[in-house]
């Protein structure tokens, strides 16, 4: 791998929220140069399980004023505010640019089936189905990705992680939200 390979990768990210209770909760944006350099930070909101997620989050980073640079967006999980269920095919092809999803665990087998089915939202299952499949990417770390090779969503990842088993931008993004919401952020106890 080359060393200068420096990625502008944008991490998304919800704040916390109580289900029944906040109508909304913070989505936030971290623009990062690989792992080292935050470029920017954007922030809007979202209904909790909101429909059209996907055609959201599209008109919103298209919007960004540095969509320009991006060479990677990045979700920590398929759902996003709750049950909104991202399309990363559709997004990816919006966007022309490549959509990775991370978890820490292989989502194969994923409860979100059951979960969707029990809150009547069985209509967004199919999205779900569409998903592109999670590749093991290291210890620790899957990434299901549109708009790229699984190669080359895992050459992106390895330049992006560097204190935990997520990348920096998604990482961030998560403390920024906790902060906004709770007043202060701390990492996974």
């Amino acid at each position: 791998m080359k060393k200068d390979y420096h990625p502008h990768v944008l991490g998304i990210d919800d704040g916390p929220f109580q289900k029944g209770v906040d109508a909304t909760t913070p989505l936030i944006g971290v623009m990062m140069e690989s792992e080292r350099l935050v470029e920017a930070i954007a922030i809007t909101q979202f209904a909790i399980d909101g429909d059209k997620v996907t055609e959201f989050l599209g008109d919103w980073i298209h919007g960004l004023r540095f969509r320009p640079a991006l060479q990677a967006i990045v979700f920590g999980g398929v759902t996003i505010a709750g049950l909104g269920v991202i399309d990363i095919v559709q997004l990816s092809e919006r966007l022309k640019t490549p959509v990775l999803v991370v978890n820490r665990r292989n989502p194969a087998n994923h409860r979100l089936y059951a979960a969707l089915e029990t809150a009547g939202l069985s209509d967004r299952i199919p999205i779900v189905e569409r998903m592109p499949p999670a590749v093991r990417v290291s210890d620790g770390l899957y990434v299901a990705a549109a708009g790229v090779e699984a190669a080359g969503a895992a050459r992106l990842l390895r330049v992006t992680v560097v204190k935990s088993d997520l990348p920096e931008p998604l990482r961030i993004a998560h403390l920024i939200g906790r902060a906004i919401v709770k007043g202060e952020s701390r990492g996974r106890p």
